[in-house]
């Protein structure tokens, strides 16, 4: 079995420093590459590259000349890096059909549909993306979202290794601003809404979909582009020839409606969407797996994008049959007291309005457990916490990473925006596992219980710390300490 190598030939961490690697000195929004540089050295580093503005310690420049290091400044070191990543495996991209999706939420699902639907196409299919990255079976751990260049040559060299033809994957905003995709042409892109998020990161919400927006000029001359033309922000975007959109307002299309069939199954049924007829025309398809509106909008588009690909409409739908879901995306537990539990990666206001407004019409009993990530954004606390105490019946506020910050106060941020007709509901609980062990305690048959914010992630991170937590072990060991977990592996 092939894997990603652990020493690159070049990277911005020493961890994958070996003889003969170049070490980009990055500086970083917490830590500085040019601090790291004595390390790279003694690990083997023969080049050093540094920001023109970064002026080394005379003992670093005389640790160079001891040993022979080449040391270069440039304009961008970011830049730089993705350059010499993608010279240095032999520029992969190129000979790849790689998809772009980006968007606020939807990403991860988006993703992880269309690239089943390519494998069940017959395509070799390598996918990237927030939970695990895969080449063909193979599953390797995802570092972010988008992965940083060094790593991510690395991994699309391995796809050209094992004969993979397409790579679907998530590109967040981030990614476009720092340079980490640089130089990648994308064979179809996908951008599923914009909402409110990562102002952590981004001064306001222009400059964050402008950042957003930057994927169209990545584009292969002729491809497909689909954007969601329900999406207010996404409107605004000015359409040229092969941009088309994808809908499923219930005004003008027909719509998808979650159906409770039996126990806790759930289907969409008859979704027709696009602005271009000829692309889905009189077409409705079934996808047990996955339920709500949001989905709706998940599924069409990777539908149409595999449409777009030349994928028959008959392989489409037996992909959307046999979908198995996303661990961590609306994950499903039936639980020993006639409950169901929902683990979703939802962390944002708009996810919490799709997510929770799709359990409110599903039981007449639903505990929400939620927090807030330290560290990020803290304008969408206290209207997460507006929205998870109007939805539900029971609102239990928690820690979700809370990293440096002090986890009191977070939940406090969160308390500030619960409308007084709501108060009533909440309890705080900053243990984690303590409030999910008072959400099971609470439910009953019918109870609906969504664990909200980290989905697939196995960690809390307190302090600088990450320390394990699985919530779906948590949960089942509630339920029946016999049962193992449930999870779902990409099936592309």
């Amino acid at each position: 079995m092939n894997n990603i190598p652990t020493v690159y030939p070049v990277t911005c961490h020493t961890k994958h420093v070996g003889p003969g690697s170049t070490f980009v000195a990055i500086k970083g929004y917490e830590k500085d590459g040019a601090d790291f540089i004595p390390d790279a050295i003694a690990k083997g580093a023969t080049t050093i590259i540094i920001g023109s503005e970064v002026h080394l310690h005379p003992q670093v420049l005389q640790l160079t000349q001891e040993h022979e290091v080449e040391l270069q400044e440039v304009a961008d070191p970011r830049l730089a890096l993705a350059q010499l990543s993608a010279q240095a495996a032999d520029y992969p991209a190129a000979k790849l059909k790689i998809i772009g999706i980006t968007g606020t939420k939807g990403k991860t699902t988006t993703s992880f549909l269309l690239a089943h639907l390519l494998k069940s196409a017959g395509h070799k299919t390598a996918l990237l993306s927030t939970v695990n990255n895969y080449v063909g079976d193979q599953k390797f751990d995802a570092p972010l979202t988008t992965a940083q260049p060094d790593y991510l040559h690395q991994f699309l060299k391995l796809c050209v290794e094992q004969g993979v033809t397409h790579v679907v994957m998530e590109v967040a905003a981030q990614a476009l601003s720092l340079h980490r995709v640089h130089g990648i042409q994308f064979d179809g892109v996908i951008f599923t809404n914009f909402s409110l998020e990562h102002l952590e990161f981004y001064p306001d919400m222009d400059t964050y979909f402008a950042a957003k927006c930057q994927i169209f000029g990545m584009a292969k001359p002729d491809t497909p582009i689909l954007i969601n033309g329900d999406d207010e922000w996404c409107r605004k975007i000015s359409l040229v020839e092969n941009m088309f959109l994808f809908s499923a307002d219930s005004e003008k299309y027909k719509t998808v409606r979650p159906e409770l069939i039996e126990g806790h199954s759930f289907n969409l049924q008859g979704l027709e969407n696009t602005v271009r007829p000829e692309v889905l025309e009189g077409y409705s398809f079934s996808c047990p797996a996955l339920i709500g509106s949001f989905n709706a909008y998940n599924a069409t588009a990777a539908a149409t994008m595999a449409l777009k690909l030349g994928v028959s409409r008959e392989s489409v739908d037996h992909g959307l049959a046999t979908f198995t879901g996303v661990r961590g995306r609306f994950e499903r537990h039936e639980l020993a007291n006639g409950a169901l539990c929902i683990i979703d990666y939802a962390h944002n206001p708009s996810s919490y309005e799709s997510v929770l407004g799709a359990l409110r019409v599903m039981t007449d009993h639903l505990i929400v457990v939620f927090g807030a990530g330290g560290k990020r954004d803290p304008s969408k606390r206290p209207i997460m916490g507006g929205l998870a105490a109007q939805f539900a019946d029971v609102a239990i506020i928690t820690s979700d990473n809370p990293r440096t910050e002090d986890p009191g106060a977070i939940m406090a941020d969160i308390e500030r925006g619960i409308a007084a007709e709501h108060v009533c509901k909440v309890i705080k609980l900053s243990d984690r596992k303590q409030a999910i062990e008072r959400a099971y305690g609470m439910a009953r048959v019918g109870s609906i219980i969504a664990l909200l914010g980290k989905g697939p992630d196995e960690y809390q991170i307190i302090g600088d710390q990450k320390q394990p937590f699985s919530e779906a072990e948590i949960i089942e060991s509630l339920s029946n300490p016999n049962n193992g977990q449930d999870g779902t592996s990409f099936n592309a």
